[in-house]
């Protein structure tokens, strides 16, 4: 999907895809993501039957399993009308790889290895990558959708701060939007927005990636908090919970173990920010030292969606 696709005039009512991680961990960003739509006079609806998009199998390699979490979702949405998700990782399931799950031209689709023991027939199979394919085409990431099809005004009721923003691997490489967080941030006339280092770079979250290769993902988060301290920033924004749920959890770690940089890398659990494998002068090395530093105030890591409902309401 490119960020070049055609966006439709404003609706009047759109889908709202809440995501697990929106709904578990960080659930105000979800209320201020529907929130921040709604100041627009479109309604929203949220389907209570929705659940995981299936990703996580997906990733897994488990993609029976990760049909039949998806076929779920593609019943919850008849309307054709915008699909709206606080997420490029989720977005990107719905978007870039619902169509795949479910083509009957893929061998892993419905043979294989990973064949369901009663597949639906070849009609029914093509009429279901039909559907995901519509479904796809009606998803929107959420800063994507108040850029360009909602083309929102923010006014900043907030006080001055220095923010920096943080863009998720599945939102700029799968999705391709890049700019609709930035957009929406530059609005804020008391936001100093600091350009991150190495902002492509992933954090090391990838969900079960930070499981089972856990070692790995220390180290890329702990080269991510190197790079957020050296803004001097004192918020960190993101639009995906993942990220953010990953950054802040290894940016606190690092401050609660002044020692961090002593440690193994290899016994860290993941999500920490250990980086004791490092070499002296790597990021790796350097982010446990600045998250330690005492004379520092912790940086504070929001969802966008809820920093921009703050900042608008002036909490």
């Amino acid at each position: 999907m490119s960020a070049a696709r055609p966006y439709p005039p404003k609706p009047a009512e759109v889908y709202f895809f809440g995501t697990c991680l929106v709904d578990l961990v960080y659930p105000d960003a979800g209320l201020a993501a529907v929130e921040l739509i709604e100041r627009e006079g479109v309604r929203v609806i949220f389907p209570q039957g929705q659940t995981c998009c299936g990703q996580p199998a997906f990733n897994s390699g488990y993609r029976r399993e990760a049909r039949e979490v998806a076929r779920a979702q593609l019943a919850l949405f008849p309307k054709p009308i915008p699909i709206v998700v606080p997420s490029g990782s989720c977005g990107a399931m719905l978007a870039v790889h619902y169509p795949h799950l479910f083509d009957p031209a893929d061998g892993g689709a419905h043979g294989g290895a990973t064949a369901e023991p009663f597949a639906p027939r070849a009609s029914a199979r093509a009429a279901e990558h039909a559907q995901a394919r519509a479904l796809a085409e009606r998803v929107f990431e959420w800063s994507d959708f108040l850029v360009n099809v909602l083309r929102v005004r923010l006014e900043d009721r907030g006080p001055p701060c220095a923010v920096t923003y943080h863009p998720s691997c599945h939102l700029q490489r799968e999705l391709g939007v890049t700019d609709a967080p930035l957009a929406l941030l530059r609005q804020l006339r008391h936001v100093e927005l600091r350009p991150l280092p190495e902002a492509e770079q992933c954090c090391g979250f990838g969900g079960t990636f930070s499981v089972k290769h856990g070692a790995i993902s220390e180290a890329m988060v702990a080269d991510k908090c190197a790079c957020v301290r050296e803004t001097g920033a004192a918020v960190l924004v993101s639009m995906d919970a993942g990220c953010l749920m990953n950054i802040a959890g290894a940016l606190e770690k690092a401050r609660a173990t002044p020692l961090a940089g002593t440690a193994q890398a290899g016994t860290a659990q993941p999500g920490t920010a250990q980086a004791g494998s490092a070499r002296p002068g790597t990021a790796q090395a350097g982010a446990g030292a600045a998250a330690s530093d005492p004379t520092r105030p912790p940086v504070r890591a929001v969802p966008l969606p809820r920093f921009l409902k703050e900042r608008v309401h002036g909490a």
